[in-house]
């Protein structure tokens, strides 16, 4: 018998609880609106938007103009002062009961994200649980990390599509906490539906929000270089992020600009093979389209005998197919290692970067095949890819110095510890890195030459959460620190000389090591 759609996440169901707990949100007719000037309205100009799993439409972003969009920049200039005066304990006791009204609805949220940006239900929950629990932590110790800093007034959030709670709500409602006005943009390419409906119930306890979707070459001037903009938090991809950079060369505000690199995994005299073949399987999390995704493994050549080995055990044995299937409606949903990527042309970009690869030079050690049985008969499978990996990749092809954002692996064998170095640092910078060997010793002072901001030990290393702070070294990040007491102070004033963490053009702050 054929698998079917899952009755507790069927769309049109998620889409009547979303209409009945948050109708401010869309028209009588069933339009999705933005969140401006205090309230929703504006529903600007619909562009259909298709779900990575199946092809379906879920709706229209409804996309706005440039001068609308600066109506709504204006507006959340003026809220800026207005809430800046409000008293912390009155911010915190706001944020507490958004707080509150998220842990109502974690269900609904993290389901509409398996058809809005194809997360595993494992995962949905996850984004917005993440996003939940950081921002109480902020709650609880806002008051200390705060002390008698100032706001910096009003804030703009532009970020991309694969983490839309845990990393862009969650930004937003700690930047408020600290007395900010908040403007964000949705994702273009996914995660709309369930940001209109956390907004909708932050905006119900009073916090000075404002959400707003547009294309970026009409909304750009407004949210990034307007005047009323006092900051700039972005997450997103190198070329974009480059040329936000030198937009805001020209302007003195606070920003905050997270970018791509190639997060590389080094290994070098190491046995513990049973511990690489779990981070392997884990590392394929969301099929890789994570800002701190392993995509490239550093190989001592000696060892690639038993790596290919561990590799290919634990690249077979992942699932890769439709999140909502299930064999009986009482089923409980797949744990799979990943549905879709985001959409038909990131996949269609992924063939490019393998083929490219290939044409160059590399030689192909693994690809993986999709299994019917995790689909549904016909169903349309275009923004699906099963694992691949390569070696040998040669410095002409693409890939060798782009993050792909997608489940394909690139293995570069060494022979030297010099080598190893190099290749690690190949993109001028990362989010994250990591160092396997039986000789912790060598591997704390090799750690030390690589230019990633985090590196795991025999582990992987990821953004972090609450205390734990997070950044960039190179071109992998520009301006301001964030996580922890370094978030509160990236949207905050100090006293006058008090240096602001970060990477920036002229000089890189670090914290000190904890």
């Amino acid at each position: 018998m054929p698998k079917i759609v899952s009755p507790q996440v069927e769309f049109g169901g998620l889409m009547a609880q979303v209409k009945q707990i948050t109708p401010e949100i869309l028209t009588e007719d069933g339009r999705f609106l933005n969140l401006l000037e205090g309230r929703w309205q504006e529903p600007g100009t619909p562009r259909p938007f298709t779900s990575p799993v199946d092809g379906s439409e879920l709706g229209a972003l409804p996309m706005l103009d440039h001068a609308t969009a600066l109506r709504a920049v204006r507006a959340a200039k003026q809220e800026a002062a207005d809430w800046a005066g409000v008293e912390l304990d009155e911010r915190r006791r706001r944020v507490q009961d958004c707080l509150d009204l998220l842990r109502q609805h974690v269900e609904l949220t993290g389901k509409l994200l398996i058809w809005e940006i194809g997360k595993t239900y494992k995962l949905g929950f996850t984004d917005i649980d993440r996003a939940i629990d950081g921002v109480q932590w902020y709650v609880d110790h806002i008051e200390d990390m705060l002390g008698t800093r100032r706001p910096l007034g009003l804030v703009s959030n532009i970020a991309s599509w694969n983490y839309p709670m845990s990393v862009l709500l969650h930004a937003v409602l700690t930047q408020v906490l600290c007395g900010n006005a908040v403007i964000a943009k949705t994702p273009t390419d996914g995660g709309f539906i369930s940001l209109s409906f956390t907004f909708a119930l932050a905006r119900r306890c009073g916090l000075p929000v404002t959400l707003v979707s547009g294309a970026g070459g009409e909304l750009s001037d407004v949210l990034v270089k307007n005047e009323a903009i006092d900051c700039l938090s972005f997450v997103g991809g190198r070329y974009n992020g480059r040329n936000i950079a030198d937009a805001l060369a020209a302007h003195d505000k606070r920003y905050m600009l997270e970018m791509e690199g190639v997060n590389t995994y080094g290994i070098w005299d190491y046995s513990d093979w049973n511990s690489l073949a779990d981070q392997l399987r884990k590392g394929y999390d969301y099929g890789k389209q994570r800002c701190t995704a392993y995509v490239r493994f550093v190989v001592q050549r000696s060892l690639f005998p038993k790596f290919l080995e561990t590799y290919w055990e634990a690249a077979r044995s992942l699932k890769v197919g439709n999140p909502t299937l299930v064999d009986n409606a009482a089923d409980k949903l797949p744990e799979l290692a990943f549905g879709p990527v985001i959409n038909r042309a990131q996949a269609e970009d992924l063939d490019r970067l393998y083929a490219d690869a290939l044409k160059t030079g590399a030689t192909p050690i693994f690809e993986g095949q999709l299994d019917d049985a995790l689909f549904l008969p016909g169903q349309d499978r275009s923004a699906y890819r099963a694992p691949r990996a390569l070696v040998n990749l040669p410095r002409q092809s693409e890939l060798y110095f782009k993050e792909p954002f997608g489940p394909i692996d690139s293995i570069v064998l060494v022979d030297r510890v010099e080598e190893l170095v190099g290749e690690m640092n190949i993109s001028n910078g990362a989010l994250v890195a990591a160092l396997a060997s039986d000789d912790e010793k060598w591997a704390q002072r090799t750690a030390r030459e690589i230019r990633a901001f985090k590196v795991g030990i025999n582990k992987l290393r990821s953004r972090g959460d609450r205390e734990e702070v997070f950044g960039g070294l190179g071109e992998s990040w520009k301006g301001a620190f964030v996580g922890g007491k370094l978030l509160v102070e990236a949207v905050t004033q100090g006293e006058p000389g008090q240096p602001v963490l970060g990477n920036y053009p002229d000089a890189t702050l670090l914290p000190e090591k904890p």
